[in-house]
């Protein structure tokens, strides 16, 4: 396993790191003998959130007796220092720990104040000086969040979403940060499952050797397949660049990524997937997704109360209500191929 240096930290952390929200999803046992493969292929950054249910939980029976050999990194939504520090006590309860290494604040839609002396900010800093946390981050969706964060010099570590997809300037930030000396972890390196092709991915993470990819792992086939391409990365070459430019074509930068900031909808829309069942119907098994159950939550679409709510919470600026309705139309069409007939009752949103 390679290793690198998370900013000015001085954390050592291993060069994949493990995405623990996946592991909620994954019965108590099984998931503990993931993260036990993982560590003992060299794995030694785990990155987990207190809303992620009982992903913590799971970490800390894992961990039990190990804790100094891991490094730990949690995120919590807290409004003010009450909560962060609250918030922090329940987490450290699940993990078993009385620290974290790294301690985030979830995507907040504006950096904190630091001069309020009751901000979330406040919070990080008062569980740095109570030994409750290590180090401070922020995770962020939106870039102008992702740059104000570096620029700030308030924040030790930036977690954002990167993967072959991200553009120009969004990858213009991993030079930014290590000009900070801000340690850069990647979030979503496969676009919250949109991207089937692993190896292309990895690839092209991997060049970037000051930013640290969390791959949300759930199966321990999903594990191995992460550790065998960490133990002969491949190389970048032009296949792979060909590849990529052909999937930034395809997608282009308007694509639901499956952040979830829209939820919750009031027509019960389940948006992060509707909004993207287009790709997903093409890029993993359809029948799944061609059930009674997912036609009705397709046809949810038709319910849309115009509020725009979503439209306005979406850290990328997609114009949701828009791109529900085309992907309904596509999910219609795409039945029909399959010999199932779905009709629309209400026309477009």
């Amino acid at each position: 396993m390679e290793y690198t240096e998370l900013g000015k930290t001085g954390l050592r952390v291993s060069r994949i790191g493990f995405g623990a929200l996946p592991i909620q999803r994954t019965e108590l046992k099984r998931a503990v003998r993931i993260l036990h493969v993982a560590f003992d292929h060299g794995i030694n950054f785990f990155d987990t959130a207190r809303s992620y249910t009982d992903s913590e939980k799971k970490i800390g029976i894992a961990f039990k007796g190990k804790r100094n050999k891991i490094i730990l990194a949690t995120k919590l939504y807290g409004k003010n220092k009450k909560d962060i520090l609250s918030l922090l006590e329940e987490s450290l309860k699940q993990l078993q720990t009385d620290y974290v290494d790294i301690l985030q604040l979830h995507n907040p839609q504006q950096l904190p104040d630091p001069d309020d002396k009751d901000s979330q900010y406040t919070g990080l800093i008062e569980a740095q000086k109570k030994g409750m946390a290590r180090f401070i981050g922020i995770t962020a969706h939106k870039l102008t969040n992702a740059i104000a964060t570096i620029e700030s010099g308030f924040y030790d570590t930036l977690q954002y979403p990167f993967s072959m997809l991200s553009s120009k300037k969004e990858i213009e930030l991993i030079e930014l940060a290590k000009k900070h000396h801000v340690g850069l972890i990647a979030m979503k390196p496969l676009c919250g499952g949109l991207l089937a092709d692993i190896e292309t991915s990895f690839a092209f993470l991997w060049q970037f050797e000051n930013l640290v990819p969390v791959w949300g792992i759930q199966r321990m086939k999903e594990l191995n397949q992460i550790i065998n391409l960490s133990k002969s990365p491949p190389p970048l070459d032009a296949e792979l660049r060909k590849k990529i430019s052909e999937e930034r074509k395809l997608l282009g930068s308007s694509f639901c990524r499956g952040c979830g900031y829209c939820l919750p909808c009031p027509a019960d829309i389940p948006i992060p997937m509707a909004a993207r069942m287009k790709y997903l119907l093409r890029r993993a098994p359809y029948r799944k997704f061609l059930t009674v159950q997912w036609q009705k939550n397709m046809l949810k679409i038709e319910h849309c109360k115009n509020c725009e709510v979503c439209k306005c919470r979406c850290p990328y600026g997609l114009n949701v209500p828009e791109l529900l309705n085309e992907m309904l139309s596509d999910y219609i069409d795409f039945a029909k191929t399959k010999g199932i007939i779905i009709e629309r009752t209400k026309g477009n949103i």
